[in-house]
């Protein structure tokens, strides 16, 4: 069986995808797509030389007959209404963080695909499927270094534009973390405090930028996170686990050790792309293969659900300086952790 899929935003990461299902990967193709810049969406299809039809709207791709999944990759207030319509359709659909823009709108979500009866949603938390974390979390949920009690993780770009503003270390950056971490330890979140550090002189005079912080689990373990988006130097992830009876890292990105100049050194990459391009890759196979299986296993609105609300005491901490506990019902046994 080949995979029909429609396809919702034609920009930047829409293109990625496009480009990927149709030269990289097996098990499915594009039949459908639609932007806001109907001109854009022409292009793309053109550009990738594919027999897709370009229709005007996000429900005229969920409601063709020929379209048997889709993917949201349009602008993130849009999240909510295109998945909402695909669940109404019975099409499984592959959203792109986030699942939508607030909490509530999350829930929304959750408590539709529950009415419908078959988890259908899966969202776009690459990070699971690169291998660094993959064999990370073999060693934890292995027990190679005894129970985990702590975590030490750092997330640093070396710059963004001008349109990052606000919260978005915390909403846009840090979510990453927020999702992957409860992946890595198998735990949920109860409480979340923001410490300012020194702000550096090297970003946007109206961005707060480096921001700390601490998050406590259901089990006692606490992580302590670094956001800094200007840090200048390169695109740089860390995650250390520290076990009762040794400590685990997160596995530098392939590199040349070279001897060179009178110094020792490897490259650092400053492009987040090329840090995660193979996770891309895997994340979406996975899904088409899991898809045509009429399966689930990635990430579930569940868990874009538990992202958001994270990111809302993350946010609520940092302007009030207090710790926030961290309120979530009951884990519904429809998203049962597999």
């Amino acid at each position: 069986m080949t995979l029909q899929l429609g396809v919702i935003g034609t920009g930047a990461i829409g293109r990625d995808h496009i480009h990927r299902i149709t030269n990289k990967l097996s098990g499915a193709k594009i039949v459908a797509v639609t932007d806001v810049n109907s001109e854009q969406a022409h292009a793309v299809v053109k550009a990738e030389n594919i027999n897709a039809k370009v229709y005007k709207t996000g429900h005229d791709v969920i409601n063709a007959s020929d379209v048997d999944a889709i993917l949201v990759t349009s602008w993130g207030p849009s999240h909510e209404e295109f998945v909402l319509a695909s669940i109404a359709a019975g099409k499984p659909v592959f959203c792109e963080k986030p699942l939508a823009t607030t909490a509530a709108a999350c829930k929304r979500i959750v408590d539709a695909e529950i009415a419908h009866g078959k988890q259908l949603v899966q969202v776009g938390f690459m990070r699971r499927y690169d291998q660094g974390y993959r064999a990370l979390k073999k060693v934890i949920d292995n027990g190679q270094i005894g129970e985990a009690l702590m975590v030490h993780c750092a997330h640093r770009n070396p710059s963004v534009d001008s349109t990052y503003t606000g919260d978005m270390a915390l909403t846009d950056s840090f979510v990453h973390e927020i999702d992957v971490l409860r992946w890595l330890l198998n735990d949920d979140y109860i409480s979340a405090q923001v410490i300012l550090p020194r702000r550096t002189r090297l970003a946007d005079k109206n961005l707060q930028d480096p921001h700390f912080v601490l998050l406590e689990t259901k089990q006692g373990i606490r992580i302590d996170a670094e956001i800094f988006v200007t840090c200048k130097y390169g695109y740089d992830i860390q995650c250390q686990v520290v076990g009762e009876t040794g400590t685990a890292n997160l596995p530098e990105p392939l590199s040349v050790l070279m001897r060179s100049e009178a110094k020792l050194s490897t490259e650092i990459l400053t492009d987040w792309k090329k840090r995660f391009l193979s996770s891309y890759d895997s994340e979406l196979q996975e899904w088409i293969d899991s898809t045509i299986k009429g399966e689930m296993h990635g990430p579930s609105a569940w868990d874009g659900y538990f992202a958001s609300v994270t990111a809302d005491a993350c946010v609520a901490a940092k302007h009030s300086g207090n710790i926030i506990p961290i309120t979530m019902p009951e884990r519904p046994a429809f998203y049962a952790r597999k």
